[in-house]
């Protein structure tokens, strides 16, 4: 691997032990095994580089949720049964992924303070949007129309951080994929 390549992996990992605010340059040079300046150098400064390591990160999620999804549920079952698997292998990555969790609630925080921070979480955010869409419909990302991602992506989004957030909170009492579908179907059923 070369330097660039490096610093992603060092920030991946340092995001994944230590969190957002507290990876500092030298925690990623260190982890990384190239000097300070490297950051610098390929990313501008260490929030560009956490952000693209944390989008990569993200979507390495994502990716790693849709193969468990393909695996646990056949491919001719219930639209129903296959939206209550995609549950189970989110909540299940949940505490796989905690600190990755933790850090995006970080980052988020950090973008208050920081313009340029909020405006690349922001696209990150409308990807992540575009993703969750497209895999909740069987498509690819580039046939999703501009309604469907706002519509299906970003509800699909807000879902997925509050039942997120549920679990990184109170795992005991969060509620399960089952009690996930079964409470939006309640719902649906109460505003038609």
């Amino acid at each position: 691997m070369g330097n660039r390549e490096d610093l992603m992996s060092g920030a991946i990992q340092c995001l994944k032990e230590k969190g957002w605010s507290r990876t500092t340059v030298r925690d990623i040079a260190t982890a990384a095994g190239v000097s300070h300046a490297a950051i610098g150098y390929h990313f501008g400064s260490r929030e560009a580089l956490l952000l693209t390591a944390f989008s990569q990160a993200m979507d390495d999620w994502g990716k790693e949720v849709q193969r468990e999804m393909r695996s646990a549920v056949d491919p001719n079952a219930s639209t129903d049964e296959q939206y209550r698997a995609s549950w189970r292998a989110m909540i299940d990555s949940y505490g796989r992924n905690r600190q990755l969790w933790i850090a995006s609630i970080e980052a988020f925080v950090q973008s208050e303070h920081h313009p340029e921070l909020r405006k690349q979480l922001a696209a990150a955010q409308r990807e992540g949007r575009r993703g969750m869409a497209a895999g909740i419909l069987g498509i690819d990302e580039n046939t999703l129309t501009e309604a469907d991602e706002r519509r299906i992506g970003a509800v699909a989004t807000a879902l997925n951080s509050g039942i997120m957030l549920q679990h990184m909170l109170d795992p005991e009492n969060a509620p399960s994929a089952e009690e996930v579908v079964d409470g939006l179907l309640k719902l649906v059923s109460l505003v038609r």
